[in-house]
């Protein structure tokens, strides 16, 4: 805790922006429980989000991690394991001695298949060894980082062997959801069910690692806790809002996944659609994690849904051809390994959405991810309406739109496009930007997301999860489109290179508007 004070002070003596900002250690001890602890994910992004938050000094004082999986580890087997990930992939380099020591003392591992019952016995046990002897007071965070096929069934053995939160007595049980939260509105409602079954909503954290990204977070500070924007944030001078969440990988050996799921169910019902919420929504009536997400339902419950006949005009996709990469050659879509020779699914996918409500009415909301595109570029871009009459400037110039943008990665800041007069005796006018960066500004390198949303779940804090009622409706949104694309092949796949902006139906959709996309 000491540690942690002095590098906070240290922090502020260089940088006074971070002045006065108070410890962010979790209160609860607790048992984190990872399923599926021998993948990828687990190697890449959480273990190292464990030990970061270690290192911070954020973890509580008792804490115990276990990892689950059918992988056959003993627990100084994890351990190694773990080491090597944390070595490789962690933000604050090698882990170092003694503290790793320390910290491989609350790692513990628990081979077995997710639908052997007795397992889950096993799991128990180690959980109430942990209670005892790293004084961890019953309390549990479940993780599943597991293919979406076994959600159900690994909750059902939670319950079954008295790890729910029905049956444990002592502390609190909570669970962590990876998307996708099912593959469409059916297959949603029916994991709903089975859910349901064992935690109430309140204990369900439904992940969504952008909405843990610090730009993301800080839409909602841009627009309230600033004078300036709230008051034109509205129809009367907004013309329009372009979210973009661009790629240059390909499907990066995850052909098998990716053939089944498709850029529409991969990124534009969850993470594209939960910044729209974010963008759009009222001011909650408080900072808690309930009146937020209401807000953020509500929007999503004023999206006009697509009709049918207009899936055509309000949606595109492509699928990526042939291309290269940073000047590397790169495959097409179908020559991915485990991808089918004829596949019809969608590496792009855009769509245009509408919020019927008294403030946003008539203001179009352009959605677009893809993979293989010119640029890794996720922002979002809010449009101002042009002037309503021009009075400065000579007659060649041309007064661009003002234009604000929250980049989100793999730049993270916010920048503002206005119009100024050019230097000399005329009155020429530019576009010019102004530009803000959160790691220049602050002085800090922002964390992964997975650190701040394990973090919170551990604390309780739900504000960054998605609740199910908003899952559900953003199915409601895609599903018209959705349909239209399973059941319709498109001819013209594939239809844009590697390396490009996209398919040339994207452009289209936006010049019938008499609009552009901003360049990626």
């Amino acid at each position: 805790m000491a540690g942690t004070t002095a590098t906070q002070s240290a922090a502020a003596a260089v940088n006074p922006l971070r002045k006065g900002l108070a410890s962010d250690r979790i209160a609860d001890p607790c048992n984190v429980v990872f399923f599926g602890a021998s993948g990828d994910l687990m190697k890449r992004m959480l273990m190292p989000a464990m030990w970061n938050l270690r290192l911070d000094g954020i973890l509580p004082a008792n804490y115990g991690i276990v990892g689950f999986s059918r992988s056959q580890y003993t627990d100084d087997e994890f351990r190694d394991q773990m080491h090597r990930s944390v070595d490789e992939f962690s933000r604050s380099g090698q882990a170092k001695e003694p503290l790793w020591s320390d910290f491989a003392k609350h790692l513990a591992y628990v081979p077995g298949d997710f639908d052997d019952v007795a397992c889950y016995h096993a799991l128990r046990e180690v959980l109430e060894k942990n209670d005892r002897e790293l004084g961890t007071a019953g309390n549990r965070l479940f993780y599943l980082s597991t293919p979406p096929s076994v959600f159900a069934t690994i909750i059902e053995h939670l319950d079954a062997a008295g790890l729910g939160p029905r049956t444990n007595k002592q502390g609190w049980s909570r669970i962590i959801i990876e998307k996708p939260f099912g593959t469409d509105l059916d297959s949603a409602r029916a994991l709903q069910a089975e859910v349901s079954k064992v935690f109430d909503e309140k204990l369900v954290y439904r992940i969504d690692h952008y909405l843990g990204k610090e730009p993301v977070q800080d839409i909602m500070a841009l627009r309230f806790a600033n004078v300036i924007f709230e008051p034109i944030w509205n129809r009367r001078y907004i013309d329009s809002v372009q979210i973009t969440a661009a790629e240059t990988v390909g499907v990066e050996g995850r052909g098998g996944y990716y053939d089944n799921a498709g850029a529409l169910r991969d990124m534009i019902q969850n993470h594209v659609m939960n910044l729209l919420a974010l963008v759009a929504m009222e001011p909650p009536v408080a900072a808690d994690a309930d009146s937020i997400r209401d807000e953020k339902f509500k929007v999503l419950r004023a999206v006009r849904p697509i009709e049918r006949t207009r899936v055509t005009l309000d949606s595109a996709r492509g699928q990526y051809d042939a291309g290269s990469n940073a000047g590397t050659p790169v495959p097409g879509y179908r020559e991915e390994p485990d991808v089918r020779e004829e596949s019809n699914t969608e590496t792009y996918a855009a769509v245009k959405l509408l919020v019927d409500n008294w403030r946003w009415a008539d203001v179009p909301f352009y959605l677009r991810s893809g993979k293989r595109l010119a640029r890794k570029k996720s922002e979002i871009a809010i449009r101002f309406r042009s002037l309503p009459h021009r009075l400065f400037g000579e007659a060649g110039d041309l007064l661009d739109n003002n234009v604000l943008v929250m980049k989100i990665q793999p730049e993270e800041g916010i920048s503002l496009r206005f119009n100024a007069k050019v230097p000399g005796p005329k009155m020429h006018i530019r576009s010019v930007s102004m530009d803000f960066n959160y790691g220049t500004g602050f002085g800090v390198v922002s964390a992964p997301a997975y650190e701040r949303l394990v973090g919170d779940a551990m604390r309780g804090d739900a504000t960054l999860f998605t609740r199910w009622d908003a899952v559900e409706t953003a199915w409601q949104i895609v599903m018209p489109v959705l349909d239209r694309w399973q059941n319709t092949a498109d001819e013209s796949f594939p239809n844009y290179s590697a390396g490009s902006q996209g398919p040339p139906s994207a452009d289209r959709m936006l010049a019938m508007d008499d609009r552009e996309w901003r360049k990626i």
